[in-house]
């Protein structure tokens, strides 16, 4: 579903992507972990083509973001993201935040988004929230409305950026719970986290990423039970107890 070759990517004269490849195959769940700054994100923004890259290919579900506007369109409106921060629109209602991307780029019969909305809402533990403006969920319910938000243009794959990283602790677990529903009904999912509980239970596979540059990749109990490379063990060493 997605096959990442040779890629590199500059930020002037910082190189924050260096020769990486990966790939991730359909119904897959895999986490990227490393420390901060090591391009996991940079990463996930590229294959969604937020940032531009500077050599290589990105390949998603069958379609090359080289291949210009079109294909670049075509792959966002199979992909989608969540990010750090909610990126709510606090003039509308959750049920409002969910439709309009529906209604307006997959041309959605605005009856038929509201019933998936309404449908997504359950799932994710809001339906009683549709009315409710953004600046009076908690940060975990507003993450929650911005995956329902992603699920509604139906992607093939999502793509989560440190979706917890902006949370209380104790509203982490209601997101990962979600998140955890998804990868049991076989969305394919790519996730950068520092949740090591979450990636150790709920992904096929985890890639270690630092400065740029994928080291490590293999599965959980692989890579981080026996990990092979000396700063893979290096960054495990600081971060599991």
């Amino acid at each position: 579903m997605i096959k990442v070759k040779g890629v590199n990517k500059w930020f002037g004269q910082q190189q924050v992507l260096s020769n990486v490849n990966l790939e991730v195959s359909e119904a897959e769940v895999v986490v990227v972990i490393g420390a901060s700054g090591s391009g996991k994100s940079t990463l996930l923004r590229c294959i969604n083509y937020l940032e531009p890259i500077q050599s290589g290919e990105i390949v998603v579900d069958g379609i090359s973001i080289n291949g210009g506007t079109e294909n670049i369109n075509q792959i966002r409106t199979e992909v989608g993201m969540v990010f750090q921060s909610f990126n709510l629109f606090p003039h509308m209602t959750v049920l409002d935040n969910i439709t309009v991307g529906p209604i307006h780029v997959r041309k959605v019969n605005p009856a038929k988004a509201k019933e998936i909305a309404l449908e997504l809402l359950a799932k994710v533990g809001l339906s009683d929230k549709a009315g409710a403006y953004p600046e009076s969920l908690s940060g975990g319910q507003k993450q929650r409305v911005a995956i329902a938000r992603s699920l509604a243009m139906r992607p093939k794959i999502m793509l989560f950026d440190e979706p917890t990283s902006a949370l209380d602790p104790e509203m982490i677990k209601e997101v990962l719970d979600v998140m955890t529903d998804l990868a049991k009904e076989g969305m394919t999912m790519m996730v950068v986290t520092h949740e090591i509980g979450f990636a150790r239970s709920v992904s096929d596979r985890i890639v270690f990423m630092d400065n740029g540059t994928v080291i490590e990749t293999g599965s959980p109990a692989e890579l981080l039970d026996s990990p092979k490379e000396v700063r893979t063990k290096e960054f495990l060493s600081k971060i599991l107890v």
